[in-house]
């Protein structure tokens, strides 16, 4: 087991067996997204992340009992004019476009809270753990504002337009049972199990090829842009052939055996 602490103002990192866990560290805050959490969370993927061999993917969590991410930090925004705001956005909607298009899979662990900046976070995860005490909404209406990192785009994409308008127009909060209905999670656990969850998960896909994850993510991805999704597919289909885990993979199938997968 190798385990690495990186030094982060807002953040606790932890690496083992190939999965690292990124703990959001604002407690006292209930882990509302600053302006140092987005500078973190920027370096964790654009930096820490990528430079990790033999990475299987990122589990994203908050700390303490009570919150995932309970949203933005409302301090911040007491003096802001509309050119700032939108700056704001922007700059979070990058942060997180980062997350989403990152070529291993990363899971939000979702504790508790995950309101707002919080939902969203845990939107542009690829798949998400709700505890029991999980709790998702998008009450920017209730500040007069609207969200400010995607959720009026991922929302829509996981749930559907009608559900998604219902919520961001009412400011209601939902539980994690009903956030499993709706499609936004993957799975409901006993609270306090989210991350264990998250690890099986994690664990199942680092037996796959890596180089075919990372053309699965980027081909769904494509799905939700202006791209051609299916000639990326095809693209994707020949790179994937051409590496030494597909003669692996069809080596393994033919001999019934679990395949050794490289990387390679």
């Amino acid at each position: 087991i190798f385990t690495n602490n990186m030094e982060y103002k807002t953040l606790l990192t932890t690496l083992e067996n190939g999965i690292l866990t990124v703990t959001i560290n604002r407690p006292n805050a209930l882990n509302a997204l600053n302006y140092d959490v987005f500078s973190d969370l920027e370096d964790v993927f654009s930096n820490y992340a990528p430079s990790i061999d033999n990475l299987t993917g990122v589990i994203i969590t908050g700390s303490g009992e009570k919150a995932f991410v309970a949203g933005a930090d409302i301090k911040e925004f007491t003096s802001i004019d509309a050119k700032g705001a939108e700056n704001l956005a922007k700059r979070g909607q990058g942060i997180f476009d980062k997350i989403e298009n990152f070529n291993r899979p990363v899971i939000a662990a979702v504790n508790g809270f995950a309101l707002g900046g919080g939902c969203e976070l845990s939107m542009a995860c690829h798949l998400r753990i709700a505890g029991e005490k999980a709790r998702f909404g998008q009450p920017e209406v209730n500040l007069g504002l609207t969200p400010g990192y995607a959720g009026t785009q991922r929302l829509v994409r996981y749930i559907g337009k009608a559900k998604a308008l219902e919520l961001l127009l009412t400011a209601d909060m939902i539980k994690a049972d009903e956030a499993l209905r709706l499609g936004l999670v993957n799975y409901v656990v006993p609270a306090g199990e989210e991350v264990a969850k998250a690890t099986e998960l994690l664990t199942k896909i680092g037996t796959k090829a890596p180089f075919a994850v990372s053309k699965v993510i980027e081909c769904v991805n494509a799905y939700y842009t202006d791209e051609d999704g299916q000639n990326m597919e095809a693209i994707a289909f020949g790179e994937c052939a051409a590496t030494k885990d597909f003669a692996e993979g069809v080596s393994a199938f033919i001999e019934k055996r679990t395949a050794n997968f490289t990387g390679k």
